[in-house]
């Protein structure tokens, strides 16, 4: 039995845990990451970048977020991708009761635990106990890409006003239907994680942002490692955040392509999961064997074995360029007539 990693991405370790020499060229599904390529600039003095000490306060970047989202600098955070956000929350929660709506990303888990906090999985938010005071959710979710409506969060932090709720947004941008517009300012019990590495190609660089009240911003501030966000972490977000067009293209781009890599595979026999993102679940009776034989044809997926509730009875898609989309489609064509 292959041992899978717990997480996507990284393709060489991948063909190495099944023991399968990689090929040339790898086309790689498993990672949620923009397919639409970034025609901008980003124009920084290297030696000057590297030895100089970043801006702790990440102040340019967080004057672009803070026009961006309509909101005060002091109401958001910049932080090394949205694992540190995760982290810096889970530090207050040591002997909390956490609930976590699943199935969804792993590192909530790993990160409340290392902090000695108390959790419990819940597959609904009608599940909520009086004694849980911290609940997570992705929304749009990863790994399923389904989202809650806006009016249905909004009743959920309005019913419950003890507890605080952490919503992890980093695929908002990449929703080509309805987008979310919570208001934090509204609900003081309200964090929401966002990512500008997935849509803007920053996955190596590590930065996010937290937008919540400015009393929650301070906490978690105090928290956070000085210079804990790199200086060309911060050039390259703000390189890419003066581009106000390039979310909409990326929306466009998916919102014709996504039907399309769905309805052919659909065409073909395959079960698929309803999503509004850039991934979708796809039903699978046998994932290692499914995934041995996409890798020999250079196909990358992301299992679904960490997943509560999912248990690897999937594997995770996520879209590529139309030509790599034909050639996933052509795969499996393979697979189902073999």
């Amino acid at each position: 039995m292959t041992t899978f990693r717990l997480h996507g991405a990284n393709p060489q370790k991948i063909y190495e845990s099944f023991g399968i020499a990689a090929p040339e060229k790898i086309h790689d599904f498993s990672t949620n990451t923009n397919a639409l390529s970034w025609d901008g600039e980003i124009t920084v003095d290297m030696r000057r970048t590297l030895s100089d000490y970043p801006d702790d306060e990440a102040t340019e970047v967080r004057g672009i977020l803070a026009g961006r989202n309509g909101c005060l600098a002091d109401e958001i955070l910049v932080t090394s991708g949205s694992n540190e956000t995760i982290y810096l929350i889970a530090s207050y929660q040591t002997g909390v009761c956490n609930a976590i709506l699943q199935p969804v990303y792993g590192e909530y888990l790993r990160a409340l635990t290392a902090y000695g906090a108390n959790t419990r999985n819940i597959m609904s938010l009608d599940e909520l106990h009086a004694e849980d005071k911290t609940v997570w959710l992705c929304n749009p979710c990863n790994p399923t890409g389904l989202f809650i409506s806006d009016d249905e969060i909004e009743n959920i932090l309005a019913g419950h006003r003890d507890k605080t709720f952490v919503v992890d947004e980093a695929y908002i941008d990449f929703m080509y239907s309805a987008r979310s517009s919570l208001d934090f300012r509204k609900h003081p019990n309200l964090i929401i994680m966002r990512s500008l590495t997935k849509i803007y190609h920053l996955c190596g660089s590590r930065i996010g942002y937290v937008l919540a009240r400015p009393e929650t911003i301070t906490r978690l501030k105090d928290r956070q490692p000085t210079w804990s966000v790199n200086s060309l972490a911060q050039s390259a977000a703000a390189a890419f955040l003066r581009d106000v067009d390039f979310p909409e293209k990326t929306r466009a781009y998916y919102r014709e392509e996504m039907p399309r890599f769905i309805s052919e595979l659909k065409s073909i026999g395959r079960r698929l999961l309803p999503t509004e993102v850039n991934y979708f679940l796809m039903e699978t009776a046998n994932d290692e064997e499914l995934m041995r034989f996409l890798l020999a044809h250079g196909i990358v997926v992301r299992h679904t074995r960490n997943f509560p509730g999912l248990d690897g009875k999937y594997v995770r898609v996520a879209a590529r360029s139309r030509g790599e989309n034909d050639i996933f489609i052509s795969a499996m064509r393979k697979y189902m007539t073999r």
